[in-house]
């Protein structure tokens, strides 16, 4: 028979023979540490072989003569065995509670190979890494980040981190021959949980040996405080902060896992823990005298009733002031999380930073091409991960798990620090934040967990602009989640430079439905994507008046998908598809469902290699719109006839205006402006040398123009344009 006892320092077992009988009749009825300290001695059941676990404080509790041998379990030493281990874990496509279908095994191989580079070259995270509780952790948040794709998402990062710490101190006390009894969770909140906000706050993540007495306040110590610190010490220290590996500060710490520092942190804040000397010695002077006046009332009442002194009264009400006014005060202490939260979620120099998902990514997998050395301290810490956990931390969820960790955070408080937030946070978030810190205020949202407060905060946004974030799946399901908290519409969805495909645009359908301005240039957008587009367009719900697709590839057949949405659709009144490669059958399409729309106001067809049949076959449909007034051509390849008849339709006469170069006759055309500042903003995706080849026609045409013009105002407007083109071209000449 083999016994596996998990877990010795749970228990106080007593080898003398004064405190623990012998026994040795498995029938004989005796306590269980008897049976414990028996089968040890050898006395009971000798024959049986008994594998113990325990932590490194509770091993002399055994006396050495009863163990045969020691072996401390380490981690992975090896690794290769690393390597196995998130081979095996990232190959099991429902290993983290994600549905994970769609992803090929070549997206989990490259995971692999990308956090073996990385495991190559970084060594503080292959230090991390050398215990296994550790790579299950960046596993399951590899899961969450490649792999998410329900809306909402069933998991949050603060989840991950909070299971994470269920997993290793579910039920655990730190030293169970104490009789304080705390909780091992709630020891790390009060003691590292404090290092970790000092160096959040102090922006700084490595630690000396003098940071970490004074944070641990050794000199201040009781006897039995210096006891539980010394336990803590040997048995948990290590699993949180580790030796640095960077050269010259092999002398300090620094947290295992950067983000378990800024959980910490947030959990030492959201806990209270985080009060002046006269906040503590107020709380327990609070407790004491409110314990005590429940007795001395009693007394009071019946002398008051025998003697009739009348300072007895006031006596009893002034031991009713002190609990009641500390019970106000600490209505404050909600008010200055919220205040803190706030505070580190809208940090200016923050501002323009990757958003947090993807600093996350870049820390676990690296950062591809050239870069300073992976274990060199970036110039200056980044800490936005931290009020992101505050507000993780109070979602019901994460209480629940806390309180089985000892670490409780009642309903009542988590209620206020929200009510608070409302006054804070909501406010600072309509002050129109950058995308990428956007995207960390709607990931923020997302992890609170609180429908109502999310539908309050997204209620106030009317423009969402998320333009050049990477908007991976994980994303795309967290905007769609807390923008699923209302119905209402949203004025204008910048989207630009997003890295979409097919299955964002899906995951995003329902918002995208809601967005009068809708901007997905840049996101190499195909006909498949298209295809989904028709379906958006054509939706009885859809309110898109103003889709721009510029630069994408959309081609003919994408073409004929967004000619049949136009067809059907009743919202559109802006359409562009400026460089889309189009060419004349994508233009041909589109103009032959232009009679079934009566909607379309604007349609830009530019840099889309038409010819003069294309273009005027466009603009002849344009003329009998009922509503299309304007359609961009320039750029594209039409002759010197096709564009003198062009410019020769006339606004009053034709109904229809067509942009096709900046000047109108002997004058600047009206929109010189509009089609420069199309130009410039995509100088840098366009082709330079046919952009160059038509800014000199077009400056050419500028020069040939105001030769023609004798008004010396019309000349000086002539130059004015002139100067900017030169300048374009200068810029395109020298690479910039």
């Amino acid at each position: 028979v083999l016994f596996i006892l998990n877990g010795l320092e749970r228990l106080n077992l007593d080898f003398r023979l004064a405190g623990t009988e012998l026994c040795c009749d498995p029938n004989e009825p005796v306590p269980p540490s008897a049976i414990v300290v028996n089968l040890l001695r050898k006395y009971l059941l000798p024959e049986a072989s008994i594998i113990i676990t325990t932590r490194p404080s509770a091993v002399r509790r055994i006396p050495g003569k009863y163990v045969g041998r020691y072996a401390e379990i380490c981690g992975f030493s090896d690794t290769n065995l690393q390597k196995l281990y998130f081979q095996m874990r990232l190959s099991q496509p429902g290993c983290s509670g994600e549905d994970s279908v769609g992803s090929s095994s070549g997206d989990q191989e490259n995971l692999v190979e990308m956090l073996s580079r990385n495991l190559e070259r970084h060594n503080q995270i292959a230090a991390a890494c050398f215990l296994p509780s550790y790579c299950w952790l960046v596993c399951t948040t590899l899961h969450f980040l490649y792999f998410t794709r329900t809306v909402p998402p069933s998991q949050t990062l603060t989840g991950i981190y909070t299971s994470f710490l269920r997993l290793n101190f579910s039920g655990e006390v730190l030293d169970s021959t104490d009789p304080t009894n705390i909780s091992m969770m709630k020891y790390v909140a009060k003691t590292v949980g404090k290092l970790a906000y000092e160096g959040v706050m102090s922006r700084k993540t490595c630690f000396s040996e003098d940071d970490l007495q004074q944070c641990f306040e050794v000199e201040m110590k009781t006897e039995s405080e210096l006891n539980l610190l010394e336990v803590f010490r040997s048995d948990v220290f290590r699993f949180f902060l580790t030796p640095c590996v960077q050269p010259g500060k092999e002398h300090t710490f620094v947290f295992t896992i950067p983000a378990m520092q800024e959980y910490l942190a947030a959990l030492y804040v959201v806990l209270g823990e985080k009060k002046t000397l006269a906040q503590r010695v107020g709380k327990e002077l609070s407790e004491v005298i409110g314990k005590v006046s429940e007795d001395v009332a009693v007394v009071l009442n019946i002398i008051s009733k025998v003697l009739p002194l009348r300072f007895l009264p006031v006596l009893f009400n002034l031991l009713k002031i002190f609990p009641r006014y500390f019970s106000r005060l600490s209505g404050k202490d909600r008010d200055a999380i919220a205040h803190t939260m706030a505070e580190e979620l809208f940090k200016e120099e923050d501002y323009y930073n990757d958003d947090v998902l993807d600093q996350i990514n870049s820390s676990i997998l690296g950062v591809e091409g050239p870069m300073r050395h992976p274990d060199e301290a970036p110039d200056d810490e980044v800490f936005e991960l931290f009020p992101i956990f505050m507000g993780g931390i109070l979602s019901r969820r994460n209480r629940a798990i806390l309180e089985q960790l000892g670490c409780s955070i009642k309903n009542l408080a988590a209620f206020e620090i929200a009510k608070a937030m409302k006054k804070t946070v909501i406010r600072n978030s309509r002050k129109g934040l950058p995308p990428s810190e956007l995207m960390d205020y709607l990931f923020f949202l997302h992890e609170f967990q609180n429908e109502r407060f999310t539908a309050e905060a997204i209620r106030s946004l009317r423009t969402v602009n998320l333009s050049s974030v990477k908007m991976t799946p994980l994303k795309c399901s967290v905007l769609a989640s807390v923008m699923g908290t209302t119905c209402h519409e949203v004025e204008e969805l910048n989207l630009t430079s997003c890295n979409l495909d097919t299955s964002s645009l899906r995951i995003l359908f329902p918002v995208l439905l809601r967005c009068k301005a809708l901007h997905l240039q840049l996101n190499s957008l195909g006909s498949d994507a298209c295809k989904d587009i028709r379906d958006l367009l054509l939706h009885d719900k859809c309110v898109v008046s103003n889709l721009r697709l510029a630069n994408n590839p959309v081609g003919e057949q994408g073409a004929q998908y967004l000619a049949e949405a136009l067809a059907g659709n009743r919202s559109l009144t802006h359409l562009s598809l400026l460089h889309t490669a189009l060419g004349d059958q994508g233009a041909k399409v589109i103009a032959q469902h232009l009679a079934k729309n009566q909607h379309l106001q604007e349609l830009n067809l530019g840099y889309n290699s038409l010819t003069d049949t294309a273009a005027l076959h466009v603009v002849e449909v344009a003329k009998k719109h009922a509503t299309l007034d304007k359609v961009h051509l320039y750029f594209n390849d039409i002759s010197e006839d096709g564009k003198q008849a062009l410019h020769s339709l006339r606004m009053d006469r034709d109904g229809v205006r067509a942009l096709v170069f900046l000047t109108a006759g002997t004058d600047v055309s009206d929109y010189w402006s509009n089609i420069l500042n199309v130009v410039q903003r995509n100088l840098p995706f366009w082709d330079r040398e046919r952009v160059r080849q038509h800014l000199a026609l077009i400056l050419q045409d500028l020069e040939s123009s105001r030769r023609q013009t004798a008004n010396p105002w019309r000349k000086a407007k002539f130059l004015r344009v002139e100067s900017e083109v030169k300048k374009m071209l200068g810029k395109l000449q020298h690479g910039t």
